[in-house]
């Protein structure tokens, strides 16, 4: 089987990630991929594996999963230790016809409580360590069974003490029925479980499989997202169907990243923009790090102009580019842009880009005032493709209440340009009277002082725009530099510094700005 047959039968009948392991193994048996990390689940097993082994893994963790007890149409959270194992898993729920639900180990208990009571009485996959931070959670009332991947704890079954079970059939679950569910971000409260189906799956990877075309020769793609994201779904599928060699990344400290790099060179990393961000000074490391690397990637938010720069000229390939795309969990790719090591630093970081090839989504912007959208006046975007996600698990409501026949209003403010570029100003629960975009302000003002490693503007308690400013290694703010460069902005109260460490994040590492504004307000009223 080729890579290209494999993704027109995947367009037809759906991407169903059970069955995508063995597809791949079809296509190259031989293709390789590596950890930077040892699989929680299956620890002897090393950290270089085929594709062809990597399959036969999952088809193993599904026999015991089906033993188990694990049956068609249930639902299987998987709440764990971040690992790679946890797509395996995902995977080997997927093969036995089980739905997937993808929760992130930055959870706290509270939140997996409510979220394992709203999917009523699944089954929980879990390890030692999080039944710990479980150990107050009534799991026994809220859960069908619980099995551990790794670690033995009374009432959980060890999916070690299973190894050797029968191996079973696959079994295909509708096209259009729930396949994998995951959450978003959580930046104003509870996450909404996001549900995919084989068919929105599938049609999400059309945009990224044009992208990877770009890719001539078979060079390693280097991957450090959330396990647990939808996005996870789409770049191993696309990887290992393109017979890509695969690095899969979990450690994000520079060090241990500028290590695997140099060993195994990518061309390709798609990674976090605050982990870029983190990473911008390996640019400066005289073994050059990002040399191989020809395309840099990233999907989950705007990325700043000043760390797009860095890196594209940290690169020794010729006609190196970072290709960022604006999208949601909801919504998939929805737009995208190339940037080149010449002008990214000239770039505006609210332009995100351009409606992608024929196919993709169709993006639009409404009024929010009944006068036409422009630069003046942003209006609502909003997303229609087949690739929308289905619905919210047992919040049909909040899922119609942002779906107009085709149209997926993201909750995102923007405009059009001419040449038809969208710029995305803001979050509309973050806008700010008096400020045009709080996310413009943070890109210039980064731009401005090297000495910034975050910079997040919230509002305050009377309403005025703050900013939260973080540092290099918390060095105090020069104050003076500070006014100087933030002259442009005189709406701006005075910055308030906060250790990075002490940022409230998602699980993809977004500032929640809600809880930043709350924690700030408390700490000016103290």
């Amino acid at each position: 089987m080729k890579g290209s047959t494999a993704y027109r039968s995947i367009q037809k009948r759906g991407l169903h990630i059970g069955l995508l392991p063995e597809m791949a193994a079809a296509v190259n048996p031989s293709t390789p991929i590596t950890l930077d990390h040892d699989l929680g689940v299956l620890p002897e097993v090393g950290r270089h594996l085929t594709v062809s082994q990597y399959a036969g893994h999952v088809d193993d963790l599904a026999a015991r999963l089906w033993a188990a007890g694990v049956r068609p149409d249930e639902h299987v959270v998987i709440y764990k230790t971040a690992n790679a194992d946890h797509w395996m898993l995902a995977a080997a729920v997927s093969r036995i016809g089980g739905v997937v639900v993808n929760l992130s180990p930055a959870l706290d208990a509270e939140t997996v409580r409510v979220l394992l009571q709203r999917v009523d009485q699944p089954t929980l996959l879990t390890d030692g360590a999080k039944l710990d931070v479980l150990a107050a959670v009534p799991l026994a009332d809220l859960t069908r069974r619980v099995l551990s991947a790794s670690g033995e704890r009374p009432g959980a079954v060890a999916l070690a003490d299973l190894a050797g079970s029968p191996r079973v059939r696959p079994v295909v679950r509708p096209i259009d029925e729930a396949a994998v569910i995951t959450h978003t971000s959580g930046t104003t409260g509870i996450p909404k479980l996001v549900v995919h189906t084989p068919r929105t799956q599938g049609i999400r990877l059309l945009p990224q499989w044009r992208l990877l075309s770009l890719m001539r020769k078979k060079e390693t793609v280097a991957i450090h997202v959330p396990f647990v994201h939808s996005r996870m779904v789409a770049a191993m599928s696309l990887a290992l169907l393109k017979e890509y060699p695969v690095l899969l990344m979990r450690e994000a400290d520079p060090a241990v990243v500028a290590e695997q790099l140099i060993t195994h060179r990518p061309a390709f990393i798609e990674a976090l923009p605050n982990s870029l961000m983190e990473w911008e000074g390996l640019a400066d490391d005289p073994r050059a790090p990002f040399g191989s690397v020809k395309v840099f990637s990233s999907t989950f938010d705007a990325i700043h102009p000043g760390t797009m720069s860095k890196l594209l000229k940290a690169s020794g390939r010729r006609g190196a580019l970072f290709f960022q795309i604006y999208g949601q969990s909801e919504v998939g790719p929805a737009v995208g842009r190339a940037y080149f090591r010449h002008s990214a630093h000239k770039a505006n970081g609210r332009c995100v880009g351009w409606a992608m090839p024929k196919g993709a989504a169709k993006v639009r912007v409404v009024s929010r005032n009944g006068e036409t959208p422009s630069e003046a006046n942003p209006g609502y975007i909003e997303v229609a493709w087949d690739g929308l996600a289905k619905s919210y698990f047992a919040e049909q409501d909040r899922y119609d209440a942002n779906r107009q026949g085709d149209w997926w209003h993201t909750g995102d403010v923007g405009y059009r340009t001419k040449f038809g570029c969208l710029h995305m100003l803001d979050r509309e629960i973050d806008m700010i009277d008096g400020v045009r975009s709080s996310l413009e302000i943070e890109d210039v003002m980064l731009g401005k002082l090297d000495e910034l490693s975050e910079l997040v503007v919230v509002q305050g308690p009377n309403s005025e725009p703050v900013p939260v400013i973080c540092t290099v290694d918390d060095r105090p703010l020069d104050r003076e530099r500070w006014r100087a460069a933030a002259a442009g902005f005189p709406q701006l109260a005075d910055p308030v510094q906060f250790p990075q460490a002490e940022l409230p994040r998602t699980a993809t590492l977004k500032v929640q700005r809600v809880a930043l504004a709350q924690r700030l307000e408390k700490q000016l009223q103290a």
